[in-house]
């Protein structure tokens, strides 16, 4: 075996560690039935590998075009895998906790990331957090408002995806190492990530990523390691809340983590093999069909 190979194989201790630790605790969970969710179906060995399969797709997705988890988990798991909204909201930003402290550490030591800026975005998004999930009570009783607000939400990374897969290939290139403007607009910015995140459950990075490049004009790597960094006090708070407030399948959630975990480390060592903007215009295509779905279910009409 190379060197490189070596050194290589000796950086993913940490995470294979993390992952025998979370399948370890999903395998307690669903041992003794601790955090279940009423109303599921009961885990089996075919919904294991189903979950463990949904996270690593999810995570493969996230490493290669730097979107969250959340995206691709919630829809699969609410529309084809039969979990109500409002717990598949909770517990899929509560898989997002471990994929974004995975993530967000390793820029976090590699210095990928505006100390100023990600203080700013954790401090006022918690706050955001808080606020959205006070207002998610209400809503979890209300499956087709919920639905509407979760549809319009994902029309934005559609939205963008698709722009950014047809018309522009490529983010703007920005050279630098900190992100510009001043501390109040980047807090008003992590404050609206902040309320998104605790309402409609997603990590945040569909919104931050965009946000600092177009708004601030930030540099792309900063971006992307600030951006993962933010996502770990909003989905540690928001994730909480939501264990908490019982909106979390505790097994559903670990299993999600542990796949999301694998595949986004897949996916940075392959992302080199794909076109994103490729990638970004089909997975466009997919949010767009999932916000579609979403909102036409508030109108009294199914579409497959």
């Amino acid at each position: 075996m190379t060197t490189k190979a070596t050194s290589w194989w000796r950086g993913q201790i940490p995470t294979l560690v993390l992952t025998l630790v979370i399948t370890a605790l999903a395998a307690w969970a669903i041992v003794t039935g601790v955090g279940a969710a009423p109303g599921l179906s009961p885990m089996n060995v075919g919904k294991v590998i189903v979950l463990v399969v949904v996270g690593f797709l999810a995570g493969l997705l996230g490493g290669l075009i730097g979107t969250g988890g959340c995206s691709v988990m919630l829809p699969i798991i609410h529309f084809w895998m039969g979990y109500p909204a409002a717990i598949a909201v909770g517990t899929t930003l509560f898989a997002v906790i471990f994929t974004a402290i995975s993530g967000g550490y390793g820029h976090l030591v590699r210095r990928n990331v505006d100390t100023r800026a990600f203080l700013w975005l954790g401090g006022s998004g918690i706050l955001g957090v808080l606020l959205g999930s006070w207002l998610f009570i209400p809503l979890s009783g209300q499956a087709k408002l919920l639905g509407l607000i979760l549809g319009l939400v994902f029309l934005w990374p559609a939205i963008r995806m698709i722009y950014e897969g047809v018309i522009q290939r490529a983010m703007p290139r920005r050279e630098g190492a900190a992100i510009s403007g001043s501390g109040w607009a980047i807090a008003v910015f992590g404050f609206i990530v902040g309320i998104a995140t605790g309402l409609a459950g997603l990590g945040g990075g569909y919104a931050l990523v965009p946000g600092l490049i177009y708004l601030f004009g930030a540099p792309v790597y900063i971006t992307m390691g600030t951006s993962l960094a933010t996502m770990i006090p909003l989905a540690v708070a928001g994730g909480s809340i939501k264990l908490a407030q019982g909106f979390v399948d505790l097994a559903t959630g670990l299993l999600l983590a542990a796949g999301t975990i694998i595949g986004a480390q897949v996916g940075a060592a392959i992302i080199k093999r794909f076109k994103p903007a490729t990638l970004k215009l089909l997975f466009g295509l997919y949010f767009l069909y999932v916000a579609a779905k979403f909102i036409t279910g508030f109108l009294g009409i199914q579409i497959w």
